[in-house]
């Protein structure tokens, strides 16, 4: 006797994966205000733009602001990257504080950090 062929997860599953994917990051940070000393906004504009100086972050940050959602195991699937190098590129782009993350089960989600952002674009537009 064959099998019914089996086309993965209900939509309802789906969804109820979705949703909790969605609420997976803690809320959003307040934005930094630009600083006014040009040194310190010198200083974090180098920060920023040494998190984004490698085209794989560039494209993660842009994967995470096209999506507006939390992401998981699937932005190792959009990157022609090994997991554990997207990880790591992962881990800086958290560091500089241009995404956050948090543990959602097994693995973890990630979204942007629309602070930051505002502030990266601020510090660009006042060059």
């Amino acid at each position: 006797m064959r099998r019914p062929k089996h086309d993965g997860p209900s939509a309802s599953a789906r969804a109820e994966a979705s949703a909790s994917v969605d609420t997976c990051c803690p809320p959003a940070l307040p934005a930094a205000a630009l600083p006014a000393d040009a040194g310190d906004a010198n200083l974090a504009l180098a920060r920023l733009a040494k998190a984004l100086g490698h085209p794989a972050r560039v494209s993660i940050l842009r994967t995470l602001l096209q999506r507006d959602t939390c992401v998981a195991g699937e932005l190792g699937d959009a990157l022609p990257l090994a997991q554990s190098t997207v990880s790591q590129h992962l881990k800086q782009l958290k560091e500089a504080g241009l995404i956050r993350g948090e543990v959602a089960g097994p693995r973890i989600c990630y979204c942007v950090e629309p602070g930051a952002v505002a502030l990266l674009k601020g510090l660009v537009a006042a060059l």
